[in-house]
Parts: C-alpha cells; structure tokens; sequence
C-alpha cells in the first residue's frame, strides 16, 4: 500500500517576547520621518504651540489606534496585521487593498526614502556618495517614469539589500539587529534631549512664537507628515504569529511602543522649537537633528548626530523588513497574492520570497524619485486604512459578540469612534488640500482591484 505525504501548512514560529515586539513597534516608527519631517508640520502649523499639540494628538491618535489593534490582534492572532482585520470585517477585496497599498507604498515607500535619506546624511562622511549625476538614465516610455542611477540611488539600494539579506537570515538575526539598533537609538535621542534642554543655548520664548495663522485645514493636512512619521505603531500586529502568548504579549507591545515613541516624539519637537524658532524650522532643509547639533555645541555634535541619525535610519529599514512581508505572507496563505510569497524557508523559517520581493519594490521607488510624494501618500495610505481597521473592532463585536478577547481596547466604544472620525477627517481633508498627491495615491489604491479579481479567479 502506498501513502501520499501531505505537505505541513507553512506557518512561522512564535520565537518573540512582548519587548522583542515593542522593539520592533519603535524601531518601525523612529526612523527618517523625525529626523526630516517637522519642517512640514511647522509649515501648515505655523505656531509653536500648534505645532506641538499636532505632535501630542499624534500621539494620542496613535495611542487609540493601539488599543483597538491589541483587541483585533488578541482576537486573530495572525501575521498580516490589518489585512487579517479587514478581511475578516469587510472581505476579501478590502484585505487586498490594504495588502496591495503597504507592498506598493506602506513599507515600501517608507524604506526607500529612508535609505535615501541615509545616504544623505552618510555623504557628510563619505563625500560624494550622494552625488546625484546621473550615471545612466532609463525612461519609460508613455509615462514620466525615468530609473536613475546614480552613486546615491545604488548606495540606498545597497542598504536596502543588506537588510533584505539579515531578514531571510531568520528571525534570530533580524531579532539582534532590531534589539541592538533600537537600544542605541533610544539612548541616543534620550542623551541628546536631555542635554540640549539643560545646555541653556536655546530660548523658552521660542516654545510660545507663532509665525503666522494656524487654519483648521492646514491642521489637519499636517497630520499628514505626522501620521507618516507615527506610522509603524501597529507593527507588532503585523507579527502576531511570531510573537509567544499572542493574547496578552501583543497588547503590552503595542502599548508600550507607542507610549515611548510618543514621549520621544513630544520632546525632541520641544527640542527642535528650543533650538529653532518655529518660522526658521518650516525652512530647514534636510536633518532637523543635525541642525539642532550644530546649533548647540557646532560642527563637531553635528557629526556625533549625524551618526545618530543613521543609526535611526538603519533601524527603521530593518524594522520594516521585519514587518512588511509578514503582509504578503498573510495575502498568499490566502490565495491573494503569489503563491511564492507564502512559502517559509526550508531552513530559515522565514517569508524569504516576500522579503526579497518587497526590497525589490523599494529599489525601483529609490531608482524612479519623487520620494517627498511618496511620503505624503504613505501618510495618506496608512491614515486610510488604519482608520478602516479600527472601524472593523465595531463590526467584529456585533458579528461575534461572544468570541473570547483577551484583550479589549481600553475606552471602548469612544476611543475607536475618535480614531475613526479624525482619520476620516484627515483623509477627507488631504484629498481636498493636496488633490495631486493623494488623489494619485487613491487611483493606485483601486489599481489593485483588478489585481484582486486575478488572484481571487486563480485562487
């Protein structure tokens, strides 16, 4: 008699404790958007104390936002994050679209213009690795794409590959170097802060200056930049399957992640505005924290925060390589994505595929620009679809109103209907203030519906 071997489902292992998963959620969220993206919130908010509160409500948002993932991933503990919430919520096409949207923009465009960024600030010690002259170019035809090359495009592709690299390595590896760059991280900025605030170089009266009107919409539009530099507080939902006693050590990640990049965020803003008048802020042009350096103790800090800065890069490039691709993995176990995709290595325990594919993806946005559009989009994108996933908390209790919750988010009903309806107002907001920008990123939201309809029929 013979026997047919059936194959194991392909599952990950559970190797992460709650501060391995808060790591992640802060190493996610500390990356190039604090360094370079206050200069745009203080251009919309004008005002110091705005500005300032745009960073709390930031943060508070993002607190909200928590506390209604730690429920949904406590319920589903699962790797892919909101595609597993909204899937189960609204189905399978919302799922895609949310999948699809953190492939194409989400993580992806959060690690390209992070690795650009880096070589940037990399170029202070190494001059002319971001040298722009192009060394080939290569248009698309019938479309304003062009991929360059250029000294800068492929260092910031090298960088992106490295991560790639440590990542298929296995979750033991990725686990190291998140833990390691997200501890000097901390300490780094928790050093700095504490330093410029005592070192009496900057002036109190700058935390009370305003440079012009604060309008509601420019508020709002600056949730934008906020949102994109929050955005990474829900990682640890994403890995769910690989964090031990999903129930209760997923909520404690998610929660203590986000209360510490809050505190971090609040304070090193109240740093920048110590340093910089808010008006001079909304014109400074690359790393604020290199300029903040400078302004306190000259060149030589700037070349000690420079370091920092990369530091903090580099954490953020790996940390959304840890998280991205659990996504694609999630999407393909389904059927709603390429089947490769869904596969762990034989050896590695890892999505491989997923990884390889998502930092091919970041490359060609490295290659073709625009990085400041993806970033607004990335803000918009993300701002959209966590706003969906919250609202899915409301739909899962009536639909299973007795399936056991571990966890359950604190202030329900009233904290998840305030995430819902800012996000909305935000969404809404940036498609009336920035039309180009997000209207774009909402046509190549509905791009992958078709796309859906292919996997769903192949499926």
């Amino acid at each position: 008699m013979t026997t047919t071997s059936i194959p194991a489902p392909q599952a990950l292992e559970r190797r992460l404790g709650p501060f391995d998963a808060a790591a992640i959620i802060v190493a996610n969220v500390i990356g190039g958007g604090i360094l370079f993206r206050s200069p745009a919130v203080a251009a919309a908010v004008p005002d110091a104390l705005w500005f300032l509160l745009s960073w709390l409500a930031g943060g508070v948002l993002a607190f909200m936002g928590a506390m209604a993932y730690a429920e949904l991933a406590a319920l589903r503990p699962k790797a892919g994050g909101e595609y597993v919430y909204l899937r189960e919520a609204y189905g399978g096409l919302a799922g895609f679209l949310t999948g699809w949207t953190s492939f194409v923009a989400g993580f992806s465009g959060a690690m390209a213009a992070s690795a650009v960024f880096l070589i940037t600030t990399l170029d202070r010690f190494v001059p002319g690795i971001a040298n722009e002259t192009p060394l080939f170019a290569l248009p698309v035809s019938f479309t304003p794409i062009v991929f360059t090359v250029s000294r800068h495009t492929l260092a910031a592709s090298a960088v992106i590959a490295v991560a790639a690299f440590i990542h298929i390595r296995g979750v033991g590896p990725g686990r190291i170097a998140s833990n390691v760059l997200t501890t000097l991280k901390i300490t780094a900025f928790v050093v700095f802060i504490a330093f410029g605030l005592t070192a009496g170089t900057g002036n109190t009266s700058n935390l009370t200056q305003s440079a012009g009107p604060v309008r509601f919409t420019g508020w709002l539009f600056a949730f934008i930049p906020v949102m994109f530099t929050y955005s990474g507080w829900n990682a640890a939902a994403y890995m769910a399957e690989e964090i031990r006693d999903p129930g209760r050590n997923v909520p404690r990640a998610l929660l203590l992640g986000t209360a510490i990049v809050t505190a971090i965020y609040l304070l090193i803003n109240v740093l920048y505005l110590y340093v910089i008048p808010i008006g001079d802020l909304a014109r400074v042009q690359g790393s604020v924290l290199d300029v903040v350096a400078e302004g306190l103790l000259g060149e030589r800090a700037g070349n000690i925060m420079a370091v920092v800065a990369i530091v903090s890069l580099a954490a953020g490039i790996n940390a959304w390589t840890f998280a991205g691709p659990r996504v694609y993995f999630a999407m393909a176990r389904d059927n709603a994505f390429f089947k490769s995709a869904g596969r762990v290595h034989p050896r590695y325990k890892t999505p491989a595929a997923s990884i390889v594919a998502q930092a091919a993806f970041a490359i060609v946005l490295v290659l073709i620009g625009s990085l400041d559009s993806i970033a607004n989009y990335v803000g918009f994108s993300i701002t959209l679809f966590a706003g969906a996933a919250v609202a899915s908390v409301f739909v899962l209790r009536a639909r299973e109103p007795n399936a056991p919750r571990p966890f359950k988010a604190v202030g329900y009903p009233v904290t998840p209907a305030i995430f819902v309806i800012v996000s909305a107002a935000i969404v809404l907001n940036a498609l009336y203030s920035d039309p180009r920008v997000t209207g774009l990123g909402a046509l190549i939201i509905l791009a992958g519906i078709p796309l859906y309809y292919f996997f769903s029929r192949r499926g």
